[in-house]
């Protein structure tokens, strides 16, 4: 068993925190930012802020100092929104050597340099003549229920093998099981891309389009996220697994998805600023997402008009229904 830092205490951090504590043997450490949100766990046994209603354990070590969550730690995970992942490894940077394991759990593609969250930290290391293995870990998993224990399949993608099987071997546990993939690429754009398709399937529910709107949106949607994710050096195949059309089903379906929540919200006529405010801080990474997507697309050449209509109708408040109107009047074409 190994000494597992989860740097980030929000929802999924704790989850996969619990997760890793549920099957034993691990010396685990579960950072935040917030010296708040740390206080709150050792005191109340509970991460009352980002997911309450789950014991946290004594056998995790809550804590809001970097230097003594990273001291000695085997596996690295870093579970924090995208925007901030390039401050955060900053800041770990100085306390990270040789020989250690990084798993990135976050969704997201950064927003100026168009960059996967894994590109992202190998980029802040090599200014500290750090190399380090990375990992992606990444499929269709509400916090929520991972937390739960309920059975629930991910994908571990990396271009190290070892680093993958290893990753496989000490999350897995009766609740939870992993897939190796070396489809970095796929793996990553499939997590973030799907976000901003969830955010366009809340809005068909917010309309009241119906199942066959929705049915509709969701199949286009993977199409479209697929011909980015292969034009970036991705594999189809990738993006229809776990990381890929799990992920997106998931997220375009569940009521805990915050980004279908959004769009649901949006779909009924809700401003944006007001529906962010109301998520008390958590984050829809797909709201961050969709103007990077696009920025992507741009670059290699690729049509994206879910995306495309989502960002009109985050930055330029178009209206809902006149973004289906058009995606429904595009001229016809082969599937």
């Amino acid at each position: 068993m190994s000494r597992i830092a989860v740097m980030g205490s929000g929802a999924w951090g704790t989850a996969i925190a619990l997760s890793l504590a549920g099957r034993g043997g691990h010396d685990l450490t579960l950072w935040s930012h917030s010296p708040e949100v740390s206080e709150t766990i050792v005191e109340c046994g509970e991460n009352t802020r980002f997911l309450p209603g789950f014991a946290v354990p004594m056998s995790i070590c809550a804590t809001s100092s970097i230097e003594a969550a990273l001291r000695d730690a085997e596996i690295v995970v870093s579970v924090m929104p995208s925007h901030h992942v390039r401050a955060s490894y900053e800041q770990f940077a100085p306390f990270l050597c040789a020989g250690q394991l990084l798993v990135s759990a976050t969704k997201g593609i950064e927003d100026e340099r168009l960059l996967r969250m894994s590109e992202v930290i190998a980029d802040v290391l090599s200014r500290f003549d750090l190399n380090l293995p990375v990992g992606v870990l990444s499929g269709p998993s509400f916090a929520q229920e991972v937390a739960a224990g309920a059975p629930t399949a991910i994908t571990i993608a990396s271009h190290d093998a070892e680093l993958a099987a290893r990753i496989q071997r000490e999350f897995g546990s009766r609740s939870l099981r992993l897939y190796t993939n070396d489809d970095v690429v796929g793996v990553e754009l499939g997590g973030a891309l799907k976000n901003v398709i969830a955010i366009a399937a809340g809005i068909v529910s917010g309309l009241g389009l119906g199942y066959n709107s929705a049915a509709a949106l969701i199949t286009r949607g993977i199409a479209e996220t697929t011909r980015l994710a292969v034009a970036c050096g991705g594999r189809s195949e990738t993006l229809a697994g776990l990381s890929g059309i799990g992920d997106l089903v998931l997220t375009c379906t569940g009521s805990l998805s915050r980004n279908r929540t959004v769009g649901i919200e949006l779909g009924k006529g809700r401003k944006l600023a007001e529906i962010l405010a109301g998520l008390h801080g958590k984050v829809a990474e797909g709201v961050r997402t969709t103007s990077a997507a696009l920025g992507l697309a741009r670059r290699h050449h690729v049509e994206m008009p879910i995306t495309a209509q989502v960002a009109a109708i985050l930055d330029e408040d178009k209206p809902p229904i006149e973004a289906m109107r058009e995606l429904m009047s595009r001229p016809g074409r082969d599937e």
